[in-house]
């Protein structure tokens, strides 16, 4: 059973033993104390402590240097800071620069206990980043990606295998930023081939008539602009890895072409003859169904089979909840460290609108909005006002109007489709309560099953 380490720090003796007793008394925690900033350091050093409760005022290193060296050093433990009373607006400092709580002397047992209830919270939530993380570096070349959701480790555990694979070639499904690029950039490292390029494409970005040229090269002379040879993608990128984004929408004129490449391993520059070899990777990934591009005749049969022989699936953001709090704190340490400013929590308030959020943006309109208010959060706590977002489905300005906003790709348009999608978009701003989202559909629960 997980029992969390808490470091008391004073300079006064009988401050320090009296509060470890009071918490003792209580049977959950394991503690240590340290008389004084210095002997608190080596603490820090040589041990694991998943949170650090020090006076203020200490003589040599006082609790504000002390913390200061914590942020710098070790800053996923908490630090709570204890002040003398009239020292309100030291805390406040101490706040800033990075302390999660505070309390004044003398301590209050009930407040006491909600500190550090709050403060063990956010190292619990450390300790299972660490261990994630540990997990995640097993698999070689997907440290990167911040997940704990099943599907998404389900999705990481197939490309690691796909990636021992030479030249497999794999396609990722998935909504827009829902991280393809990034299990693109997985797969590449983890093949062992990060010394040689990695080349992304967007197919759906790049007009028709320079498409071909960008992905093969030409020759001289092959069209009106063509002052010089050029090389393409594929040939930048021998023994490396090309990423067709949104392959999709690539022009079905030019799709015969990949298809001899994946075969092959042979293409033409535009405006020659002369056959070159080809050793990259190719990786496509696509928010379409291919298969119904093929009805329409947008995409072709026998590419879609020789590319989708090791499909992989991307949840939206919408279906991997349990993720949101996770990459939240990820994007504020991050951003935290390259505004240069300590941004240690997001209120309660804040988090429920970000977790009831739809997002359609997925991963990336979340890191967007988290950005947005870092840079915008002057207390240090994220609130509700600082991220900048409505929610899909809410009551505004007590006029009982509800107010929808879904979106669902053309060819995929359909009552059943945004029925389906309502009803997902409700399920989600009720916290996954079937039974409250039945109740506002008007529906049973049956009917909403």
């Amino acid at each position: 059973m997980y029992t969390p380490t808490i470091l008391l720090v004073d300079d006064e003796m009988h401050c320090l033993l009296a509060l470890k007793e009071l918490i003792e008394a209580w049977g959950d925690f394991s503690i240590l104390t340290a008389f004084g900033g210095e002997e608190a350091l080596r603490i820090i050093e040589s041990r694991e402590v998943d949170m650090i409760m020090s006076d203020q005022a200490m003589p040599g290193m006082d609790g504000l240097e002390l913390l200061d060296f914590t942020r710098e050093r070790f800053p996923e433990i908490p630090f709570v800071m204890i002040t003398g009373q009239g020292s309100i607006d030291k805390a406040v400092v101490a706040m800033r620069r990075g302390a999660v709580d505070y309390l004044m002397k003398p301590c209050r047992e009930d407040e006491l206990r909600i500190v550090i209830d709050r403060s063990i919270k956010h190292a619990r939530i450390n300790i299972e980043r660490r261990e994630l993380k540990k997990y995640l570096s097993s698999f070689y070349g997907f440290e990167n990606i911040v997940t704990q959701s099943h599907r998404m480790l389900q999705a990481i555990e197939l490309a690691a295998k796909v990636a021992s694979i030479p030249n497999a070639p794999v396609v990722l499904y998935g909504e827009s930023g829902t991280g393809k690029e990034l299990l693109a950039k997985g797969i590449h490292r983890a093949a062992r081939c990060r010394e040689n390029r990695f080349l992304a494409v967007n197919c759906s970005g790049i007009p028709r008539g320079l498409l071909e040229s960008e992905l093969f090269g030409h020759v001289k002379g092959a069209f009106t602009s063509a002052d010089f040879d050029r090389q393409g993608k594929f040939e930048l990128a021998q023994n490396g890895t090309i990423l067709l984004d949104e392959i999709g929408d690539m022009p079905v004129d030019i799709q015969p072409k990949l298809l001899r490449v994946l075969e092959e391993n042979k293409y033409e520059k535009v405006g020659s003859n002369k056959l070159i070899l080809s050793s990259a990777r190719v990786i496509a990934a696509t928010h379409h169904h291919l298969e119904k591009l093929i009805v329409y005749g947008k995409f072709r049969r026998d590419l879609f089979h020789r590319i989708n022989r090791f499909p992989i699936f991307l949840p939206p953001l919408r279906e991997r909840t349990e993720d949101i709090p996770l990459l939240i704190r990820h994007f504020l340490k991050k951003f935290g460290q390259e505004f240069n400013k300590t941004i240690p929590d997001i209120s309660k308030a804040a988090l429920k609108v970000l977790k009831n959020h739809d997002w359609p943006g997925n991963v990336r309109e979340l890191k967007n909005t988290i950005e947005r208010a870092a840079i915008v959060a002057d207390t240090g706590i994220i609130g509700v006002e600082h991220i900048g977002i409505h929610q899909s489905f809410s009551k505004i300005n007590g006029d009982d109007r509800v107010r929808l906003n879904i979106e669902i790709p053309v060819e995929d348009f359909s009552l059943t489709a945004a029925t389906k999608k309502i009803k997902e978009m409700i399920l989600a701003q009720c916290g996954g309560n079937k039974s409250r989202a039945a109740e506002i559909l008007k529906i049973n629960r049956k009917q909403f099953y």
